[in-house]
């Protein structure tokens, strides 16, 4: 609970003044979490969508850069609410612009934002947020080149305690990541000796939107675009790299990795495959590779860790186990055949709870007083894929010493402040 809340309505706060607001109140006792979603586009909906419908947070405030998102994105959670039995957004919270995040921040009337924007701006809105005193859900990356992450460091270092921040790697929620995870830490699988996995998808969804400028186009098709996006190893594939550094509980040492644009004929820059050789500490290699070109519906994405007692494999779709001695097999639901992806983020076999288990987690963190501080775990996710990507833009082995080093900032290329 923070100041405003604390002072509002009664004479009678100034006696207890001496109390802790979350002792004398409680933050749940009081009232929903007013939640705000900044960035109306599939992925930010959907994860807002889910917040409303799994957590007791209320959609209240909404902000875009375009008036024909956000005006997409009020009547969609207009319609949620209404079927939630919560009032529609109101249209004062609704924030058109380039700076919509400065707006948001400075409204009192929003406890918690989504930052579900480019992920070139992830940092700067975090930071105004967080200094607005706005707990925030950001999605990943933590940044998209090294001086971003050693801001968002900075950011960790400022609202340590005061406000929740969470990172949108919802894996590490979903229960059947979960107990694997546990069981390979517990020794299940006995040394781990190496690892592979991979991430292969369609094509990042393309907006052929008419009679806009340049500049504008390039800003709807943001993940086609690598400064705007940090690349896919950083923008789509650090869900796998995010998990590999949460089994070794380190990030890699080094890496080798190629990158090109082989399929992909349409706008954009971004590589649409990906090859690497990550070494974590112990001389553990990790071999991932990634396309982002495949015909539509086509999705497969797995781990697969190798010990000295067992195999494990954890797929997104399929059986989720372990094979060895310690043989073990989800079994807290049904694998699918028909398992689905979908842009947005949407799944229905072993990631089926892994939006709705971050969610809560994340609010109860706010409601509960605990906040949470995930800064750190994402730089040191955002960064390992950044080694990657430098290995591939240098052709030869890049270390983490020298990626530490590297003070390359991607720079925007557009005059974001026209729209407003």
């Amino acid at each position: 609970m923070d100041r405003r809340k604390f002072l509002k309505g009664t004479g009678a706060a100034c006696g207890l003044l001496i109390v802790k607001p979350s002792t004398a109140f409680g933050y749940a006792a009081n009232s929903a979490v007013r939640y705000g979603l900044l960035g109306c586009g599939n992925r930010g909906t959907s994860v807002a969508t889910s917040f409303a419908k799994n957590t007791d947070a209320r959609i209240v405030a909404l902000g875009d850069i375009f008036p024909d998102q956000l005006a997409k994105g009020k009547q969609h959670f207009d319609q949620v609410n209404a079927a939630l039995g919560k009032p529609a957004v109101d249209p004062k919270l609704t924030f058109h612009g380039w700076d919509a995040y400065k707006a948001m921040a400075a409204n009192p009337n929003i406890d918690a934002v989504q930052i579900s924007t480019p992920p070139i701006f992830h940092v700067e809105h975090l930071d105004i947020l967080t200094a607005g005193g706005k707990h925030v859900y950001v999605e990943k990356p933590v940044g998209v080149d090294i001086p971003q992450t050693r801001r968002a460091l900075d950011i960790a270092k400022r609202i340590d305690g005061k406000v929740s921040v969470a990172v949108g790697f919802q894996i590490r929620k979903a229960p059947p990541f979960v107990e694997i995870v546990n069981r390979i830490h517990n020794g299940d699988i006995g040394k781990i000796a190496s690892l592979n996995g991979y991430y292969n998808s369609p094509p990042a969804v393309f907006h052929d939107v008419p009679n806009i400028s340049q500049e504008e186009f390039r800003l709807r098709n943001w993940l086609r675009d690598k400064k705007l996006s940090g690349d896919i190893l950083l923008e789509q594939n650090i869900h796998v790299i995010d998990v590999c550094n949460w089994i070794m509980g380190a990030h890699p040492i080094k890496a080798d990795a190629r990158a090109s644009r082989k399929v992909v004929t349409t706008y954009g820059n971004t590589n649409d495959n990906y090859e690497v050789i990550f070494t974590y500490p112990g001389d553990v290699q990790f071999v991932f590779n990634s396309t982002q070109f495949n015909f539509k519906g086509f999705f497969d994405v797995a781990e697969h860790i190798f010990g000295s007692e067992g195999i494990a494999e954890a797929p997104y779709k399929g059986p989720l186990r372990i094979l060895g001695p310690k043989a073990w097999t989800w079994s807290g639901g049904p694998a699918k055949t028909d398992s689905k992806f979908a842009a947005d983020g949407a799944f229905n076999d072993n990631l089926a709870e892994a939006d709705k288990m971050k969610d809560q987690d994340f609010i109860g963190s706010i409601t509960g007083n605990k906040y949470q501080n995930q800064i750190a775990t994402g730089v040191e996710s955002a960064r390992s894929c950044m080694l990657g990507r430098m290995s591939a833009e240098l052709g030869r082995v890049a270390t983490w010493d020298e990626l530490m080093a590297n003070n390359e900032a991607y720079e925007l290329g557009l005059d974001i402040k026209k729209y407003h």
